[in-house]
């Protein structure tokens, strides 16, 4: 499995790097993520998906960003204790990322190259959704207003 997916690191909201090929023979929903967002509470959603798929080798792994009308304002440490104590969140959270710009992290550089969206390239809102097959291909993009709902109908047919 040579996949330019997996060639990429970044650090969890804890400091520690991890590098994607940690992730291989797994599904992979990345989400570019906010706290203060109308589609935070997207977050339970998503949290419950990990929980009825992660047996089934599926990972969410998610990634702050404070580029949409300042809505991820706060700290690792605020946004590692909001995603916990609001949402019981427990799939991996990385630290703050950009996703749009000549800053933006290499994989969101590389997803949005792969998988265009409505407007191109470029990452419209928080909580747009890519998911990345066994392999470390990305397979489809979702929209900020796709729920995780939708997304399950999804996974319940690629995940066996």
């Amino acid at each position: 499995m040579n996949s330019v997916f997996y060639s990429f690191k970044a650090k969890t909201l804890q400091g520690k790097e991890i590098g994607m090929d940690t992730f291989q023979g797994k599904s992979v929903l990345i989400v570019n993520t906010a706290s203060k967002c109308g589609l935070t509470p997207q977050f339970e959603g998503l949290e419950a998906l990990y929980q009825k798929y992660s047996d089934k080798g599926f990972v969410i792994l998610g990634f702050p960003c404070n580029q949409f009308a300042n809505q991820e304002p706060g700290d690792e440490k605020s946004i590692a204790e909001g995603c916990l104590i609001n949402y019981g969140v427990t799939f991996p959270m990385f630290s703050k990322i950009d996703v749009n710009g000549d800053t933006a992290h290499p994989i969101y550089k590389y997803l949005k190259k792969e998988l265009r969206g409505l407007f191109g390239s470029k990452i419209k809102w928080n909580f747009t959704k890519f998911l990345v097959d066994r392999n470390g291909k990305p397979l489809k993009r979702f929209s900020p207003a796709t729920k995780p709902e939708v997304i399950d109908r999804y996974l319940s047919k690629i995940l066996h």
